[in-house]
């Protein structure tokens, strides 16, 4: 596969296209074009977590779960990776593992469930 075009540009220039393709709900374009950007820039945030986005979105999941777990070792307070990483392992079937993500994203929102007493 010619894969020139997913790699053509600066960084900001792909940071750019794969925006468009993800936001076209073109999610395996968007991974293809994230792929070398997050390569390139491990150490950053947006583009790895659009990455994990974009592999969620076409059922990639475990690819989605190993970017997810990057930016939360990383960044263990970043509450939208923890619940995309609940997310992910939900739909994988590991609920369990996924109830812990989900309850901390909760918590670092403020969006407890109703049927849990508040405390002072």
């Amino acid at each position: 596969m010619d894969t020139t075009y997913y790699e053509h540009g600066t960084p900001a220039e792909r940071w750019e296209r794969a925006r468009q393709f993800f936001d076209a709900s073109d999610y395996a374009a968007a991974a293809r074009v994230l792929g070398g950007l997050v390569d390139e820039v491990p150490g950053e945030t947006g583009p790895r977590l659009l990455l994990a986005r974009a592999y969620y979105h076409s059922a990639q999941l475990r690819r989605a779960e190993a970017e997810l777990r990057v930016i939360v070792e990383r960044d263990p307070v970043e509450h939208y990776a923890r619940l995309m990483l609940g997310r992910t392992l939900e739909r994988q079937g590991r609920q369990a593992e996924a109830e812990t993500h989900l309850r901390i994203a909760a918590a670092f929102t403020g969006d407890f469930p109703e049927n849990t007493p508040a405390t002072a």
